[in-house]
């Protein structure tokens, strides 16, 4: 299955959508009357200044360290293509796009697997010689969260460390980023709103790293490539403390909610998750994809992710009404 295989391309309109990892939640009443007043001043270039000092604010960093970026897959493309790094070690199983963007330059990619039983990064056997590193934490899309020592322990001086944070703020403990830690050698944090705060068709994002590499960044993408939108939700969003704490505990009830009922269900199992869906497997992924789909729910076959094959399927945490109506549909095709 193609590496480039998303979520979004498996949901027809009218599907309820489980296949993409979007809380479908309401956004902060602050939240759309900036966006609103974005779309006012839509005549005027983007301005990131607000944006990026909101940011720097948040994480403890100087604006000198923050990229705003379209959305967090500009920022894997703009690494790749700015830096070029020869060889690079791909954790996975794991969103894909890192690994195409670096691809796309020739790097020489291999692939480290997490151990299946829990999908923890311990033990895997990582090259000590690679010039780049990705992983993502939470992960998707098997849904652990590794610790901070752990991750501090994969950088090397002149490595690139590639953190994908986007569901981090499903987290609520406050030490499990490591956006604010500014003593890593040559680490990067990619961060995104698509997940918590439903704003996938705004492609708002950013990265976090040193002075200098930001600047080398900066210096080769293209010219106003984050939207007014965008930036207006990223400064927003960067102030608003309140909203990922409530949406954090909303989906960790739905979660459980959801995770408790697949688990009683024949021939599923399912691994607990720290985001805002879990990862499980099944007796006949493509046989239960497409009974889904019959019946109007779109869930994520999950063999294109490396080290999954055809029998995983990740399923989105979503309120408890569509969680119920999933579970009633799996009740009818297993029992």
């Amino acid at each position: 299955m193609s590496l480039r295989l998303h979520g979004d391309a498996l949901a027809r309109p009218g599907m309820l959508d489980f296949a993409v990892n979007v809380w479908p939640g309401q956004r902060p009443p602050a939240l759309e009357a900036a966006l609103a007043e974005a779309l006012e001043h839509g005549g005027n270039y983007p301005d990131e200044r607000e944006a990026r000092n909101a940011i720097a604010a948040r994480h403890g960093r100087r604006p000198e360290e923050v990229l705003l970026t379209n959305g967090a897959c500009e920022a894997f493309w703009l690494l790749s293509q700015a830096l070029r790094p020869k060889t690079a070690a791909v954790v996975h199983p794991s969103f894909s796009e890192p690994e195409v963007a670096l691809r796309s330059t020739g790097c020489q990619t291999f692939h480290v697997f997490r151990e299946p039983l829990h999908w923890r990064l311990a033990g895997a056997a990582l090259p000590n010689d690679v010039e780049c590193v990705v992983l993502a934490n939470p992960n998707n899309p098997t849904g652990n969260l590794e610790s901070p020592a752990t991750l501090r322990a994969l950088a090397r001086e002149r490595r690139l460390l590639v953190l994908d944070e986007s569901f981090i703020d499903f987290v609520p403990a406050a030490d499990a980023s490591l956006a604010g830690d500014r003593d890593i050698p040559g680490l990067v944090v990619v961060r995104s709103l698509t997940k918590l705060w439903s704003l996938a068709g705004i492609r708002a994002g950013y990265l976090l790293a040193s002075a200098n590499l930001v600047a080398t960044l900066a210096a080769n993408r293209q010219p106003w490539s984050v939207n007014g939108l965008a930036c207006a939700a990223l400064a927003t969003c960067a102030s608003d403390r309140e909203t990922p704490a409530r949406v954090a505990a909303e989906v960790a009830a739905a979660r459980a909610e959801l995770t408790g009922a697949l688990a009683q269900l024949p021939g599923i199992r399912v691994w607990s998750s720290a985001a805002n869906f879990v990862l499980a497997r099944v007796a006949d992924g493509p046989t239960l994809v497409a009974d889904l789909a019959q019946r109007g729910i779109a869930v994520r076959p999950a063999a294109s992710f490396p080290g999954l094959d055809e029998h995983f399927i990740r399923v989105a945490v979503r309120t408890h009404d569509d969680n119920a109506v999933l579970i009633e549909a799996l009740t009818e095709l297993l029992c």
